[in-house]
């Protein structure tokens, strides 16, 4: 691969991070600057920690996570945006808050499913993989930052309904990675 194939990587695989911290981004109130600089930094480095992961275990890695990736990620996602959905509509005394240690991996592990497969293609085509792995996870950090002001700019809604919307966006998540 070329520079510019892997910047189009790199903003491919930034996608999934900018849309889950946008839902992100919808329903947290406090913490703004911090949360969104933890969440940015845990997707840039799942997404660009894996590559390597998929670099170096190409063919180990490939035949245990390949035929069930897409349920990984799938049931990632559907429990996070079933939680957000059932959250929206809870009483509750505090905010919905999804960035404990556990959500953080679990989002940061869920997004990167498909920068692990690029390592396996950065692998098989001879590409560089620190430049790769530079790239992919700035753009990721980069994006996911975008992805949670570009939530907070739609605040100005019903709380529940933006609660709902970011559950809603993580289950087409869900279903996207099954779909395609």
């Amino acid at each position: 691969m070329n520079l510019a194939e892997i910047i189009v990587l790199a903003a491919a695989l930034g996608v999934d991070c900018l849309v889950v911290s946008f839902s992100q981004g919808l329903v947290l109130k406090s913490n703004r600057i911090r949360n969104s600089v933890i969440l940015a930094l845990t997707m840039g480095f799942c997404q660009g920690i894996m590559p390597c992961f998929g670099y170096f275990g190409t063919e180990a890695v490939s035949k245990f996570i390949a035929p069930y990736s897409k349920w990984f990620v799938f049931s990632i996602f559907m429990f996070l945006g079933i939680k957000f959905i059932v959250e929206a509509f809870k009483e509750k005394e505090k905010e919905i808050c999804c960035l404990g240690i556990n959500c953080l991996i679990g989002m940061g592990i869920a997004t990167s499913i498909d920068a692990l497969a690029s390592g396996v293609s950065l692998n098989l085509t001879k590409t560089p993989l620190l430049l790769s792995a530079l790239f992919i996870g700035f753009m990721s950090f980069w994006m996911s930052l975008k992805g949670f002001w570009a939530g907070i700019f739609f605040k100005h809604l019903p709380s529940r309904f933006l609660e709902a919307a970011g559950g809603i966006i993580l289950i087409l998540l869900a279903v996207k990675n099954i779909v395609m």
